[in-house]
Parts: structure tokens; sequence; C-alpha cells
């Protein structure tokens, strides 16, 4: 019968500690059974964990899907002619180094409305979806997602749910800003409204009030006014022109223009001609009976009653064809004009351009003080109306810039949520994640090989620790220790 070896050769109570540190010796084949002992506890501590995990741990699958953020940005420009511009930019997201859309998104994902909105689609409760795991790709704008599930089937239509759920958070938050942002728009460009149809009101106002419809009408006030002064200015120059014409040859001729006129119409006149060449016959006679005879003689006084009789017969035609009075007839030369003819008529003439400048003078000085006098009168309206309409298109730029940055920015929908698109949709696990069979059994394994090197470093541990005792002293003839 074999004998069964001891585990403890010494009494507990002649065990010291320094024996206990030391242990025994290394070709001691006595020490087995307790270090086969300990290394039976220690592998039976190690795998029974191990296993028992192994054999009722629930198997769980883990379904993978990857979103990605593209780094450009976009931009928009609109220009209105004549009324404005309208621009709307989008930066990329990555732009702002304080703000990074990834680890916004990380947060978002993880959000409770978000797992609830899930759990909600999948008829569970939020606390069994359970957290999905989110990694952030470094220098990239990859967002890797992974969900459990109890079955491939169940982590797919998890990492779906979540995928569904995040995008209609997305939205709802991109709607939500995009509404509040309108809103505020709307507030804005109604008060750039009311102040176009202000000052568009006020304006009408004012053109109602002095019928002035633009500054350019007032302009053109101003320019006529300034060409009816050099107009009359001109006039006033050729009618002075004209009168000292008129008046030298007046005094020339020592007659006025009336009766210059009346001259040359007498003149032209046949019968007139024929009463005055009678006059002038019997003026003849007289003057030649008044050089024979005295003047009490009869042939002198039958000459002079005769041309007293031509006289007068020349003197009632005078004033038929004339029109004058007896007083206007006797300063009228009833004998033939002979070569003064042209000078009267020049001077008819001259006095008949004198008067049509005349009356152009003073017709253009009548429009002239008129033109001064609406020219002041309009001087503050056309300030005011130049005023306001500079303000009406202002404010009319602004409303028409505010609605078309309105229309633009509806298009400007990633500016603070990021353009956000699939690169791996949820995908069906073919493997369980856990328990992770492998890597429990290199641990197992791992541990028990540790274990062992302890063992066997216990083992080895005497001439170890002789040596660190030993150091610096002499050496001395080894002593005899019995055995164990």
């Amino acid at each position: 019968m074999i004998p069964i070896p001891r585990l403890v050769r010494l009494p507990f109570r002649q065990l010291s500690a320094l024996r206990l540190l030391r242990g025994g010796r290394v070709a001691d084949l006595g020490r087995m059974p307790r270090y086969a002992g300990l290394f039976a506890i220690g592998a039976v501590c190690i795998w029974t964990p191990i296993m028992s995990y192994l054999e009722t741990a629930p198997l769980r699958y883990t379904s993978g899907l990857s979103l990605i953020l593209p780094g450009a940005g976009a931009s928009a420009s609109v220009n209105l002619d004549r009324i404005g511009q309208a621009s709307s930019f989008s930066n990329s997201p990555y732009a702002n180094s304080s703000v990074s859309p990834t680890e916004t998104y990380k947060r978002l994902i993880g959000a409770e409305r978000i797992l609830g909105a899930a759990a909600e689609t999948l008829d569970m409760h939020p606390r069994d979806f359970g957290q999905p795991r989110v990694e952030l790709v470094d220098q990239t704008g990859l967002i890797h997602v992974s969900m459990v599930g109890n079955s491939p089937e169940d982590a797919k239509a998890r990492g779906d749910a979540l995928l569904s759920a995040f995008f209609s958070e997305i939205e709802a938050l991109r709607a939500d800003e995009a509404s509040i942002r309108e809103t505020g728009a709307g507030e804005a460009i109604e008060e750039y409204r009311q102040s176009v149809l202000a000052t568009r009101e006020e304006i009408a106002r004012l053109q109602r009030e002095t019928g002035l419809i633009s500054a350019e009408q007032f302009d053109t006030l101003v320019a006529e006014t300034d060409a009816l002064r050099e107009r009359v200015s001109d006039l006033t120059a050729t009618l002075d022109e004209k009168t000292e014409a008129v008046t030298a040859l007046q005094q020339a001729l020592g007659t006025t223009p009336p009766l210059a006129a009346a001259a040359l119409r007498l003149h032209a006149d046949t019968e007139f001609g024929a009463l005055a060449a009678a006059m002038s016959e019997q003026a003849a006679l007289l003057s030649e009976a008044r050089g024979r005879f005295g003047e009490n003689h009869p042939k002198v006084r039958a000459a002079r009653t005769a041309h007293a009789a031509a006289a007068s017969e020349a003197t009632v035609r005078a004033a038929r064809l004339t029109g004058l009075s007896g007083d206007a007839l006797d300063g009228l030369d009833l004998s033939h004009v002979g070569s003064r003819a042209d000078l009267l008529s020049k001077l008819v003439t001259l006095e008949a351009e004198r008067a049509g400048l005349a009356a152009e003078h003073a017709a253009m000085t009548t429009r002239l003080d008129a033109a001064e006098a609406q020219r002041i009168a309009l001087l503050e309206p056309a300030a005011r109306l130049e005023d306001l309409s500079r303000d009406f298109e202002v404010a009319e730029a602004v409303f028409a810039s505010a609605m078309a940055r309105s229309q633009t920015t509806k298009t400007d929908l990633y500016a603070s949520y990021p353009l956000v698109q699939v690169l791996e949709d949820p995908a069906l696990p073919t493997e369980p994640s856990s328990p992770k069979r492998k890597l429990a059994l290199a641990a197992g394994i791992a541990a028990t090989m540790f274990f062992f090197m302890g063992l066997m470093l216990g083992w080895l541990r005497r001439p170890l620790i002789d040596r660190l005792l030993t150091t610096g002293e002499p050496r001395a003839t080894p002593a005899m220790v019995p055995a164990e």
C-alpha cells in the first residue's frame, strides 16, 4: 500500500515566521502535495465562475450602424434689381471649434426622449430598451452606434427604431427652429411693411396737398424758371433795342408810328390819292392866284374856296379810312408821301416788332413771376418729398431683402443641426456578442497560468530569499538543515 504523503510535516507551533517566509528546499518533493492542493483549489476558484457564466448567461446580440456628417458648407445669394440683395450661408459644421456636431449628436442619440420614442415603436418599456453605445472616430465625421438585443432580429429592430427616432427628432428640432425663425422674421417683415405703407401714405398726402409728384418735377420747375429768367432777360435787351430804334426814327420823321401807319394806309387808297392830287392841284392854283392877285381878289377867294373844299373832302375820306379824330388828322400830313414811304413803312414795322416784343416780354414776365412764386412755395415740400422718397426706397429695399432672406433661409435647414447621413444601416448580427466564450476561456487559461507561475515562484522562493538576505555578508559554511 502506497503511503499518502503528509500535507504538514511539522507541528504548527514549531513553524516560525522566518520558516514560512523562506520555505523549503527546492529539491524537497515532499512539498509537492501542498502545492498540488493549492493549485487544485485555485483552478476551481478560477474556472467555476467562468463555466457558470458561460452556462447561465443569456445570449446577447449587437447590431451596429454608422452615421456620417458631410464636412462642406453651402451658400446662396439672390440679387434683386434696384431692390436689394439676400444671402444665405451655411457654414461647415466643423467651422466652429467650440462646438462639435458629432458630440452633439452623440448626446442626442442617448437622450431619454429619443430612447423613449424608439421603445414605444417596439412596444416596450424605455428601461428595457437599453442604452446605445456611441463611438466617435477622431478626425472624422463618423459616428458608430451599437444596440444590444436578445436575438439578431431584436437587435436589428432596436437599431432601426433608434435610427428612425433619431431622424424624427432631428426633423422635429429643425422644424421647430424654422418655425421660431419664421415667426420672428414674420414679425420683423410686418414691421418693415408697416414702415413702407406709412412712408408711402405720407408721400401721397404731400403730393395731394402740393401737387408735386416727385423731386424730379421740382428740378424741372427750377430749370424752367431759370430758362424763363434768361428768356425775359434776352427779351428785355431786344425790346430796349427796338424801342430806341423806333424813337430815333420817330424823331427823324417827326411823326408817330400810328400816324405813319395811317399815312401809308391813306396813300394806298386810290380815291384818297385822287382827292390828294386834286387838293395839291387846288393848292397850286391858290398859290399862283395869290402871287398875281391880292387876298380879296375874286380869283384868290375862288381858289381858296376850291382848295378848302378839296381839303375837306380829303379829310373826310382820311377820317373814314383811318378812324382818327379831327385833332389827330390835323397832325397828319395828307400830302403825297413820296420818298418818305420807305421810312414810314420801316417805322411801322419797327413799332409792330416792338409791340410784339413788349407783349411777349409782359407774358414772359408774368410766367416768370408765377414760376418764381411756385418755386418758393414748393421749396420746402420738395425737400420733404425727397427725404420721404429716400426713406421709402430704403424701407422698400429692407422689406424686399427681408422677404427674400426669409425665403432663402427656408432652404438652410442644416444651420444648427448639420446634415447627417446613414453610412451603414443596422446590420443583422450572425454571432452573439455576449457571452464571449473565447474571451472567457482565454481569461481562464491566462489566470490559471498566472496562478501556476505564482506557485512556481513560491516553490523557488528559498534560494532567492537566501540570496537577498546574504547579500554583502561573508559566506559561511552551510549548516545542516533537518529534513522537513
